[in-house]
């Protein structure tokens, strides 16, 4: 059968999405007639829209939802005459959805309630063999898709960046993140600031604190004897400005978390503080994708010290 309309489902965190910029680029390159739709969470909505070769995009939170909700969906995306739906985060709800949707050939992996499927391949990743972009590829290599270009970049107006006041445009910005949404993988608070502190009085680099609105008070309470020696955005930006704001960075130290890939993602480098230990949970399957990037590993964060990450902050900004 002709492929004509595609939907593509990744509608978890902005990190993980932004790791399926090559899928998305895969289906459509594969089938390059047909009309692209994506569906994900809708704080990631406005950053989705941001990527040039996507036709569409629609919210669907990841969460439990009545069945109502889920039918009058069903309904919706009916009326779309999907034939091609490629699950990359699988959900019970989801496949259903896509069931009911009565989308011919439905893709994703075999968990959840994945008889609903036509199409399903082994969930594997829990065992971290590869990263998390390679994974997503060999889903949609199941339906034939592939690229030669897997990398996650998209375009970004920078000048949306220009309302923060980030020095002109000054390529001696370092951003920091200290924040993650898993505390086992979490760089000791103290040690950001201690960082933050010596970037400035030795390397004499201007800093921005970035993270998102749930993080903002965390970082206005440790970064608060700066005295405004550095800026504090955590909060205050979308994930586009928060895109922007990054292309202006020389680097940004963090963490795994959703900004890392963001950074990544902009072609700004990245110092990213991993655990080792953990199975699926290493820079080997989440680490920044990409050229140019440095990853700092320990099976205790607590082992990298702060000499050592501000020692590849003044080389990556030399």
């Amino acid at each position: 059968m002709k492929i004509k309309n595609i939907l593509a489902v990744r509608n978890d965190r902005f990190g993980e999405f932004l790791l399926n910029i090559p899928s998305f680029r895969a289906l459509k390159e594969t089938f390059p007639d047909a009309r692209l739709t994506i569906v994900v969470n809708p704080y990631v909505k406005e950053l989705a829209e941001c990527i040039d070769f996507v036709d569409d995009v629609l919210a669907w939170e990841n969460k439990k939802h009545s069945l109502r909700d889920v039918l009058a969906f069903s309904k919706e995306l009916k009326s779309g005459h999907f034939d091609l739906c490629v699950i990359l985060n699988p959900t019970q709800e989801f496949n259903f959805i896509s069931y009911m949707s009565g989308i011919p050939l439905r893709a994703g992996y075999d968990r959840k309630c994945a008889i609903l499927l036509t199409k399903k391949i082994k969930d594997t990743k829990h065992l971290g063999e590869k990263h998390e972009v390679e994974y997503n590829l060999g889903l949609v290599e199941a339906v034939g898709a592939k690229t030669k270009d897997i990398s996650i970049r998209f375009g970004i107006n920078e000048r949306i960046a220009d309302k923060f006041s980030l020095d002109n445009g000054s390529k001696t910005i370092v951003a920091i993140h200290p924040w993650t949404s898993d505390n086992v993988k979490k760089w000791p608070a103290q040690s950001f600031y201690k960082l933050a502190e010596r970037i400035i009085k030795e390397l004499k680099l201007n800093i921005v604190v970035v993270g998102s609105s749930d993080e903002a008070a965390k970082s206005k309470k440790l970064f608060k004897d700066f005295n405004g020696k550095l800026l504090d955005l955590t909060g205050k930006t979308s994930l586009p400005e928060l895109a922007a704001v990054l292309r202006r960075c020389t680097c940004l130290v963090t963490a795994d978390s959703g900004p890392m890939h963001l950074a990544a993602s902009v072609g700004t480098p990245v110092i990213a503080l991993f655990r080792n230990d953990i199975p699926g949970k290493t820079a080997k399957r989440w680490g920044p994708w990409g050229e140019g990037h440095i990853v700092l590993e320990a099976a205790d964060l607590r082992q990298i010290s702060v000499a050592e990450v501000l020692e590849k902050v003044s080389l990556l900004t030399s």
